[in-house]
């Protein structure tokens, strides 16, 4: 039996599912997702055929190519093994891009049609998910555009009339957040006791900056409480937004809750364990309605606060609000440009007001010791637990 050529590709097994395997040793290609082996087989003819055309010279005919569902199909099943947003792509796809572009060929795609999908989805979406959208729809191109199916990417270099139509007219001045600290212990308080798991959850949002899905997904081995400090690094499982891990502070109003919560649920999983509410599981979407319900109780809901603002948004407000550095705000956040955390400069020292921020104790567990949000450990000294302040 002749062997087959060296880089030819191959069909394997990936679980339930099939893959292949194709191209040279230092840039071999890996698609899987395959529900049968012969689909995995169709895919690597394709492939095969492609790069003959490319080492022969010879150009794809754009009117037998197939269109964009059939090629997106496997596309999409590789990037939700790569991405860490690759589920999301998928559905952003299948809901908003598919009805738009699914059944044209890649070669059809031009400035004309990117216009009137964005024009469209304004009615429906945020300027920020048109923009998430349309790069889904670029790297889609991008990768048909290596593969020489077409001949050039549309989306990559848009006219400024159709930027203009995904400009934000969002004011991040607006942004609601929970300006009083003591109103932070109140929210806390009320979560706890309708569910502890998503107190602490929200005490680590409010007191350390993490996003959602990396509360929700922290590990006790990423909590070093003898250090004051966490590394974000959501668990392992997949990176964090910013694709690389991150430390953070563990601030002196946050130590007492993780120490406590830390001797009720000992162990090497997560902080938030997989909790009951309401009948179903806790996740990254289910504590919005749960803290809606907390600050209406409390009479501090209102249009526009929700988790996010109430957790992250709050925390990034009152580190600017006590003036300190926007450097250090930007590490903790792990945001990748200053510019996205100069959001928050309009909370310099000149708005502050007597009540508001500050000195504003925040007692977050019943009977322990007073701390004041944004205090580092370097600043402990003298508010220690178990030291007079």
């Amino acid at each position: 039996m002749p062997r087959r050529p060296r880089g030819s590709g191959s069909v394997v097994r990936d679980g339930a599912a099939w893959a292949i395997r194709y191209g040279p040793r230092k840039a071999k290609r890996y698609e899987g997702g395959f529900r049968t082996k012969a689909e995995a087989e169709r895919r690597l003819v394709v492939l095969r055929s492609e790069d003959m055309n490319r080492r022969l010279g010879v150009a794809a005919d754009p009117r037998q190519s197939p269109d964009l569902s059939t090629l997106a199909d496997p596309w999409l099943k590789t990037r939700k093994v790569t991405h860490a947003a690759g589920a999301e792509d998928g559905s952003r796809w299948r809901k908003h891009l598919a009805p738009c572009f699914g059944h044209l060929r890649p070669s059809e795609v031009d400035d004309a049609r990117i216009r009137a999908f964005v024009t469209a989805k304004r009615a429906e979406l945020s300027p920020a998910t048109i923009r998430v959208c349309v790069a889904i729809l670029s790297s889609l191109l991008e990768e048909l555009l290596e593969r020489k199916l077409i001949q050039a990417n549309p989306a990559r270099q848009l006219p400024k009339s159709i930027l203009r139509l995904m400009r934000s007219d969002h004011d991040p001045k607006t942004v609601p957040f929970i300006e009083k600290l003591d109103d932070v212990r109140r929210v806390f308080l009320g979560l706890y006791e309708d569910e502890p798991g998503l107190g602490v959850g929200y005490a680590i949002g409010s007191l350390a900056g993490l996003r959602t899905s990396e509360v929700f997904h922290l590990r006790w081995p990423s909590v070093d409480l003898a250090a004051q400090r966490i590394m974000v690094s959501e668990g392992g499982r997949v990176t964090t937004k910013d694709r690389e891990p991150r430390p953070v502070p563990i601030l002196d109003a946050l130590l007492p809750v993780l120490e406590q919560w830390r001797l009720a649920h000992p162990g090497t999983g997560r902080v938030i364990p997989p909790l009951r509410c309401d009948g179903s599981k806790i996740d990254k979407g289910t504590p919005g309605p749960a803290l809606q319900r907390v600050l209406v109780r409390l009479g501090l809901a209102r249009e526009g606060l929700g988790w996010y603002e109430a957790t992250r948004h709050t925390f990034a407000s009152h580190w600017a609000m006590q003036g300190r550095p926007l450097r250090e705000l930007q590490k903790i956040l792990g945001h990748s440009s200053i510019a996205i955390t100069e959001r928050y400069a309009h909370l310099a020292p000149d708005y502050w007001a007597p009540g508001v921020h500050g000195a504003l104790p925040v007692d977050l567990t019943p009977g322990g010791a007073v701390r004041t949000l944004g205090a580092p450990a370097s600043e402990a000294k003298g508010r220690g637990r178990g030291r007079k302040t």
